[in-house]
């Protein structure tokens, strides 16, 4: 049981959905679902300029947005280094 609760966008869904390889896929759900007990674990990053903080698993980068008083965790956004970055629609 985590102390935060886990919420993902629809878009961020698609993301992980698209992921190639199986594994690869698992080690990124896993990560996130890591992020409900420590949202703020050893080696993430305040994204400058953002409340948004973003953790590495492997080549992929995923970006989430803590709420500590409502205690929620929500995943904004999940891909490689090169695309998440990006500014689009939010």
């Amino acid at each position: 049981m985590g102390g935060y609760e886990l919420l993902i966008k629809p878009s961020a869904v698609k993301e992980i959905e698209r992921i190639n390889g199986k594994a690869n896929r698992r080690r990124v759900v896993g990560r996130i679902q890591d992020l409900a007990n420590d949202p703020r674990p050893t080696g993430c990053r305040k994204l400058v300029g953002r409340e948004r903080y973003r953790v590495r698993q492997g080549a992929y980068r995923i970006v989430y947005a803590v709420d500590d008083r409502e205690r929620t965790v929500l995943i904004v956004k999940v891909g490689r280094r090169g695309d998440v970055y990006r500014r689009g629609p939010e």
